[in-house]
């Protein structure tokens, strides 16, 4: 396991009762998706218009190799280019154009550096707020008093968006000890969380 070989230890025993959350480096790579997703296109692709800004978006020699990776034909693709969202498609050809655009966002906002560096933030970092695991079903002699936290991150965004990208859950994991170590006492105690919020 990446990181402090104790940052996982304690968990086996609060799991036991009945505790709901996932490892805090999992809720770091799902709190990158929404801020990828939050700056893309809003419109569905179900729309005319969310149709059509996805093929603009795509329609280059890297959009069309990722509507190939996708499984989409060059006659197709052709067809597609040409009409730019004018014609019906099936909620196959949807999802596979839908996955293709968000390909290339996440390619384009890594490559182009965009998201690490409004993650840095021009070296002030991003408030991350740390929300502990759910509780509920835990019989309150195994509850555990936890708040959510909040902390300051500097320094590690780069990393992570590599991390991220790179799909390198290992990594991801490093950089969550990383913030974590900025609990003090608290260390153990949201190695696993219900959620995590960055500020961005």
């Amino acid at each position: 396991m990446a990181g402090s070989p104790d940052l996982w230890s304690r968990w086996g025993q609060f799991e036991k009762h009945d505790t709901r959350g996932m490892k805090g480096g999992e809720a770091l790579v799902l709190e990158l998706n929404r801020i990828v997703y939050s700056s893309g296109i809003s419109s569905p692709v179900t729309s005319r218009r969310g149709l059509a800004a996805r093929l603009r978006y795509l329609d280059s020699k890297a959009g069309r190799e990722a509507l190939r990776e996708q499984g989409v034909s060059p006659r197709t693709i052709r067809a597609w280019m040409k009409d730019k969202g004018k014609i019906a498609l099936t909620p196959a050809s949807r999802e596979k154009l839908d996955s293709a655009y968000w390909h290339r966002r996440r390619e384009n906002l890594t490559r182009s550096g965009w998201l690490a560096r409004h993650l840095d933030n021009n070296g002030q970092g991003r408030r991350m707020e740390i929300y502990p695991v759910d509780q509920h079903g835990v019989a309150p002699e195994f509850r555990r008093d936890l708040s959510q936290r909040t902390v300051t991150v500097r320094y590690v965004w780069g990393d992570l968006v590599k991390a991220w990208a790179d799909k390198d859950q290992n990594g991801v994991d490093e950089i969550w000890d990383d913030v974590l170590s900025d609990l003090d006492s608290d260390y153990n105690a949201y190695a696993y969380v219900s959620s995590v919020g960055i500020n961005a």
